[in-house]
């Protein structure tokens, strides 16, 4: 190819809609190499062809895709558009999903920075009770089951050491259980602690128990702070609050079925028979160290959550469990209720349930 039927690094950039300095970073990561480069001044000139693979990497960066991400996606679709453009569908639907905990976080600190502190504002407490099972077919109780005047936490342990694991994991979590209120930013206590759940299950783990058929768990903590509940979610465990009569998950799932609603390729019922149902993105685990979902939830006199393992909320329709939580007058009464329908539709899991609510705190 000759140098006239080249562009150079300037027109070249003007072309893709790329900066010179852009172009220059992802030479350097092979994500975009030039055609050709001048062995004496070592400028830059790119093939007209070369204008398709650095426009795609133009509208990436725009949807904020990471670099890696992108080369991937630039490799694909030169081999298989349709795999390329269900990757993209794939990131936006986690951005989706990371934006609206952001969102949720954003406006519980618009409130709370909005709402002048007043000097009669009731003091709340938390009634709590915690259950758990193991089922009418597994042959032991790998569930983890915590709940403590600061701490709510249910962890799902997996493998030939899942029992361990989830017992290691909602330990961890144990020293934040004090009786005063944490200080300092909630939300990042409860990312060091589990941090801390992380270590502990990966030492429980061994380092010979990797990838999905090792040892891990699934977290779902909530701590209290006196006027709202910080929570850390990690797996397909789940939280629910049962408010005004209505039941909401404030959870999602972190499993392959799960991203494949998010991209709208399954539907619900669908999804209730796929095979790789139980097949988890994210866990405590001895692989990568996972990033939580963390928010913040205002708590309100009257509410009740929820936290249970997946061998709860995959048994028991959702319609269910809010009829036994607004039947059940206690704490202690819901677990146990949640526990047994669990086991009168089979059974086939462990189940573990917290269940606490707010109330008025006494004198």
């Amino acid at each position: 190819m000759h140098e006239t039927d080249l562009l150079t690094i300037g027109a070249f950039a003007k072309a893709s809609r790329l900066s010179p300095k852009a172009l220059r970073l992802y030479d350097d990561l092979e994500l975009l190499r030039p055609a050709r480069v001048d062995p004496d001044t070592g400028y830059r000139y790119y093939a007209l062809g070369q204008l398709r693979r650095a426009r795609l990497v133009a509208w990436l960066r725009r949807l904020g895709m990471p670099l890696a991400l992108i080369r991937e996606v630039c490799d694909l679709a030169s081999r298989d558009p349709g795999a390329a453009a269900a990757e993209i569908r794939a990131h936006w639907a986690r951005v989706e999903a990371e934006t609206a905990v952001r969102r949720d976080l954003a406006a519980f600190l618009v409130d709370h920075l909005s709402t002048p502190a007043r000097e009669d504002t009731v003091m709340l407490e938390l009634r709590y009770a915690a259950h758990s099972d193991r089922g009418l077919v597994r042959p032991a109780n790998q569930d983890a089951a915590y709940a403590g005047r600061r701490l709510l936490a249910v962890a799902d342990g997996y493998g030939p050491g899942g029992g361990s694991a989830s017992d290691a994991a909602v330990r961890a979590l144990a020293a934040l259980d004090t009786p005063e209120a944490p200080s300092g930013s909630v939300l990042d206590l409860l990312e060091d602690a589990v941090r801390e759940a992380n270590r502990a299950v990966r030492e429980t783990a061994g380092p010979r128990e990797t990838g999905p058929e090792g040892t891990g768990t699934t977290l779902t903590a909530m701590l209290w702070t006196g006027s709202a509940l910080a929570l850390a979610h990690i797996g397909d465990s789940r939280a629910y609050v049962l408010r005004d009569g209505a039941l909401f998950r404030i959870t999602h799932d972190h499993t392959v079925v799960q991203s494949l609603l998010d991209e709208g390729r399954l539907i619900e019922e669908e999804a209730e028979s796929h095979p790789q149902r139980f097949l988890l993105l994210k866990s405590l685990s001895s692989g990568p160290e996972p990033l939580p979902d963390l928010r913040l939830h205002e708590a309100r006199p009257g509410d009740r959550y929820l936290l249970c393992s997946d061998g709860l909320s995959t048994t028991v329709p959702d319609d269910r469990i809010r009829h036994l939580l607004t039947a059940s007058p206690g704490p202690a009464e819901a677990a146990r209720a949640l526990t047994e329908a669990a086991n009168r539709a089979g059974g086939p899991d462990n189940v573990s349930c917290v269940v606490a609510d707010v109330v008025e705190a006494t004198a």
